[in-house]
């Protein structure tokens, strides 16, 4: 049995990994600004809920590592995230920065912060995009969103050097088109179910011979 801390686990594909790890026997730990009727649900049934938690912010990072002082955890999930609308012709310069903020910079914070609690053999990953491949990109547009999963692979690579001395493996991850809030539960997009079944596959296959690598939740490795 595993623990594994997911970020952005109160709906969508955070709840989802909580859900599948409860019901395969790991321990669950989910963080998020707000809980949910459906994760609180899943804390009947043990999963550690810590609410009030904005990535962003460094305080309440320090009141969680509070909560968390010599607890283990195995594997690491950075999955909170925001989309802010940014084309061509609205550049909403304010929403590129918000996204850099949370998409980009708080996972590799809140890395840091949690490094004491991950012991050797730990795993971190990584939830990006393919929307942040430069060369999968063939219809522009979405600028902060795109410019956001850029930095945040960027970031998954430079940590999978230099948490491999440390015994810890790095997987880059994009889920997939997903059925989500986010996407407004596109028609053309996967399930969260099945998004989140190929994403653990990866999690759970994961070495530090296969660390800093960019997968699809379907198992394809994607071109940056």
């Amino acid at each position: 049995m595993a623990t594994y801390l997911v970020t952005g686990a109160n709906r969508g594909i955070g709840y989802e990994y909580c859900r599948q790890l409860q019901a395969r026997g790991d321990r669950a730990i989910a963080v998020c600004r707000h809980s949910s009727a459906e994760l609180d649900h899943l804390a009947d049934l043990g999963v550690r809920i810590e609410a009030g938690v904005n990535i962003s912010d460094e305080q309440a990072i320090a009141t969680l590592l509070k909560a968390l002082e010599g607890q283990p955890i195995d594997v690491l999930i950075n999955n909170a995230g925001i989309y802010r609308q940014s084309s061509w012709e609205n550049l909403n310069v304010d929403g590129i920065r918000e996204q850099f903020e949370v998409n980009a910079i708080a996972p590799l914070r809140f890395t840091q912060a949690l490094l004491p609690n991950l012991a050797s053999g730990g795993k971190v990953a990584i939830m990006t995009s393919r929307m942040g491949s430069i060369e999968d990109n063939t219809s522009g547009g979405s600028y902060g969103y795109r410019m956001s999963k850029v930095a945040v692979s960027m970031t998954g690579k430079s940590l999978s050097h230099d948490l491999k001395p440390k015994g810890i493996a790095v997987a880059i991850l994009h889920p997939g088109l997903v059925s989500t809030g986010m996407t407004n539960f596109t028609d053309s997009g996967i399930s969260p179910t099945e998004s989140v079944e190929g994403l653990l596959a990866r999690i759970d296959q994961l070495t530090l011979e296969t660390t800093g690598t960019f997968w699809h939740s379907n198992g394809q490795v994607l071109p940056w």
